[in-house]
């Protein structure tokens, strides 16, 4: 990879992350001793009720909501400047972080769509046979900041056209009105990277990725985070006339007889958990950053007959 000369917003920007990193150390112990008394409340909790992922109450039915009209650029605000998210595809490649990827051979395809999706740290570099090398927007949880931002010349410093980064996460840790050292560091990227539209999703919009899970599962997201993949794909809807999805399984794939085969959950982390697992662990956890990926994977399949959605590799 090129190596660029650090200039006076680049070492700005390091010594945001070092700022960044403390705050870490301390939000991970305060984490750990959180967790212990959890687990401890929890071991003389055991009449707590589980989450049952899908189930709707009797009551409450189903409903589907038209995206493209649910859809607003409003909900979205530029880091710095004054920029506005109008990007409008007719064809989008929204490519997963998914194992399945590998051995595709699809990078070339991906790399001729007109408008290529990615989400938080999934690299390009080495795996551009598969995965392509293009990428016109690129979706960043909270979580995923860091270690997209000390990958600069993967991630940030591209000779795509115009890219893009939304990131999503809570008002407190990526709203302007946090003021936080999460929010001052993407900002500082937003300065110093001047190629790209960096945006962050409003409150009023994540109350609207919040009503929207209620209102096409039947349940609130009580006890979980909705995933990336969530947000990717109701942003690639608004966004895109058409989708071809790379690498994401079934609602049903880790359900099959016999058992399916070991995946790695991503595919740059080869020795990481296993994909299957992952979702089945996911979908019925009680506490923590759990995500619903499976009831996730259902609503996706209806909406695929709605916004001319495919899936390949696998096929579904």
């Amino acid at each position: 990879a090129c190596v660029y000369p650090l200039s006076k917003g680049s070492l700005h920007l390091h010594l945001l992350l070092m700022i960044f990193l403390l705050q870490q150390m301390v939000i991970c112990a305060a984490v750990l001793v959180l967790m212990t008394l959890l687990i401890l409340y929890g071991s003389n909790n055991t009449n707590d009720a589980g989450y049952s992922p899908f189930r709707v109450s009797s009551h409450q039915a189903l409903k589907t909501t038209d995206l493209k009209k649910w859809s607003s650029r409003e909900g979205y605000v530029p880091i710095y400047g004054n920029k506005t998210m109008n990007l409008h595809c007719h064809n989008c490649a929204l490519v997963t972080s998914s194992s399945h990827v590998l051995g595709t051979k699809a990078g070339h395809e991906i790399d001729g769509t007109e408008c290529v999706i990615r989400m938080n740290d999934a690299p390009t570099y080495r795996y551009d046979d598969d995965v392509g090398n293009r990428t016109t927007l690129r979706v960043v949880a909270h979580s995923s900041v860091f270690r997209v931002v000390r990958r600069p010349n993967e991630f940030l410093h591209r000779a795509d056209s115009n890219p893009m980064i939304i990131f999503w996460g809570p008002p407190n840790k990526i709203g302007k009105d946090s003021k936080g050292a999460l929010y001052r560091l993407i900002q500082r990227v937003s300065m110093t990277y001047t190629n790209l539209s960096c945006f962050s999703i409003t409150p009023s919009k994540m109350r609207k990725f919040d009503s929207l899970f209620l209102r096409e599962t039947g349940r609130d997201r009580s006890h979980s985070w909705l995933s990336t993949g969530w947000f990717t794909m109701v942003i690639g809807i608004e966004i895109c006339d058409n989708i071809k999805v790379y690498g994401m399984v079934s609602p049903n794939h880790c359900g099959k007889k016999p058992v399916s085969k070991k995946m790695p959950y991503h595919y740059y982390k080869p020795r990481g958990p296993d994909e299957c697992v992952t979702y089945v662990q996911n979908e019925s956890g009680k506490r923590g950053n759990h995500h619903r990926f499976i009831t996730e994977k259902q609503v996706f399949a209806r909406w695929a007959r709605q916004y001319n959605i495919s899936f390949i590799h696998p096929s579904w």
